[in-house]
C-alpha cells in the first residue's frame, strides 16, 4: 500500500524517490491519527448510539411489522412467525376511516395552538422577564411554573376537572354563581381550551429551563453594548437575544413538537377524546385506543401499530423541516475566521 502511494505521489509531483516515500509515510500517518480521532468520537457515541437503536429503532422496527399483520385479541400470538401478514392492508384502512382526516386536523390544531402559545411562545416570554428582574425573584417565578411538571398527572387532571366541573361542584362555576353570572358545562362547551391549558402548563416549563440558560450564557458585553448604542428592550430582544438563542429554538421547538405529536396521557385523563365523537381526540390517543383500549374490547395491536407508524412518518418529516427552516448545517458547521 505504501508503495503504491508512493509512486502516485511521484508521478504527481517532480519529487525525488525519497521524497515522495517520506510525503507517502506523513500522509500514511495522519491517516492513522485521523481514525484514531475518529474511533474516539465513535467510542464516546457508542453508549448513546446503542440507547437509539434499542429503544428507539428496534420498537420502530417491530411495531413496523405489526402494522403489517392483523394481530389483534381475537388472534393473540408472541411468535412473529405466526402472525399473520397482510402487507399495506391496515394502512388502506386507516386512510379510508371516514374519522381519520378529523382526527388528524384535531392533532394538527393543537400542536400548532399548544407549541405556539405556551411550549415555545409563553415559555420565551417567562424566560425574558425572568432573566431581566432581580435573580432570587426570577427564580421563585420559575419554579413556580415548574410545578405543573413535577405534579403527578393524575392529582394534576383531577385538580382542573374540579375546575371545570359544572355547578355546583366547580370552582369556576362557585365563582360565576358568587359574582352572579351565567353557570357552564365547560367540559361540553369549551374542551378544547381547557386540554390546550392544561398540556400548555406543563410544556412551558420545560422551554422556559431551557431559554433561560441561554440567555442567562449570553456575554453581558454584547447586551451592555446594545445599551451604549441606545437600543431599547424590544431591540435588544430582537437583534440581540434572539439571534443567539437559535439552537435553543431549534431544540425546543422541535422537541416540544414531537413531544405534542406523541402525548396524550392528560388528553387521556380529562376528556378520553371527547366529549361527543372524537372532539378533542388526537392522533396518538386513537393508536392507544385502536391497540390497547378500543369502545368494542377488541383490542387491533396490527391497527393501532399503523397509526403509530403514520405518527413516525410525520414526526421525522416535521423535525427535518425545522431544521431547514433554522438552517441547521450552519449551526454546526465550524467557525469561520474572517480575512481582514
Amino acid at each position: 500500500m505504501t508503495d503504491k502511494v508512493t509512486s502516485t505521489v511521484r508521478e504527481a509531483t517532480s519529487l525525488t524517490d525519497a521524497e515522495a516515500k517520506q510525503l507517502s509515510e506523513e500522509v500514511q500517518r495522519s491517516r492513522v491519527r485521523a481514525f484514531r480521532a475518529h474511533l474516539t468520537a465513535y467510542g464516546f457515541l457508542a453508549p448513546a448510539a446503542f440507547l437509539v437503536i434499542l429503544f428507539f429503532l428496534i420498537p420502530v422496527a417491530i411495531v413496523f411489522y405489526l402494522s403489517m399483520t392483523n394481530l389483534a385479541s381475537s388472534n393473540f400470538t408472541s411468535n412473529f412467525a405466526d402472525m399473520e401478514f397482510i402487507g399495506f392492508r391496515n394502512f388502506r384502512t386507516l386512510f379510508n376511516d371516514q374519522f381519520a382526516q378529523k382526527i388528524f386536523f384535531n392533532t394538527v390544531f393543537y400542536v400548532l395552538v399548544t407549541l405556539s402559545l405556551f411550549n415555545v411562545g409563553l415559555a420565551l416570554v417567562v424566560s425574558l422577564l425572568t432573566t431581566h428582574i432581580p435573580r432570587n425573584a426570577g427564580f421563585f417565578f420559575r419554579a413556580l411554573w415548574i410545578l405543573p411538571r413535577i405534579t403527578s398527572p393524575v392529582v394534576y387532571i383531577l385538580i382542573w376537572k374540579r375546575l371545570m366541573a359544572e355547578a355546583p361542584f366547580g370552582i369556576i362555576n362557585q365563582f360565576n354563581d358568587a359574582v352572579g353570572t351565567t353557570t357552564y358545562n365547560y367540559a361540553a362547551e369549551s374542551p378544547w381550551v381547557f386540554v390546550i391549558l392544561v398540556n400548555g402548563f406543563i410544556g412551558v416549563s420545560f422551554g422556559m429551563i431551557i431559554f433561560t440558560s441561554a440567555i442567562e450564557s449570553i456575554p453581558r458585553d454584547l447586551l451592555n453594548a446594545s445599551l451604549v448604542d441606545g437600543s431599547s428592550a424590544l431591540q435588544r430582544i430582537r437583534y440581540v437575544i434572539l439571534p443567539l438563542i437559535r439552537w435553543p429554538l431549534l431544540f425546543v421547538v422541535t422537541y416540544q413538537t414531537l413531544s405534542l405529536l406523541t402525548s396524550f396521557e392528560e388528553i387521556l385523563l380529562l376528556t378520553d377524546g371527547g366529549p361527543g365523537l372524537y372532539r378533542t381526540e388526537v392522533w396518538a390517543l386513537t393508536a392507544y385506543h385502536r391497540a390497547l383500549s378500543n369502545y368494542f374490547g377488541n383490542a387491533q395491536w396490527g391497527y393501532g401499530s399503523a397509526f403509530a407508524i403514520v405518527l413516525v412518518i410525520i414526526g421525522v418529516v416535521m423535525a427535518t423541516i425545522y431544521m431547514r427552516v433554522f438552517r441547521f448545517g450552519e449551526l454546526v458547521s465550524e467557525p469561520k475566521v474572517e480575512v481582514l
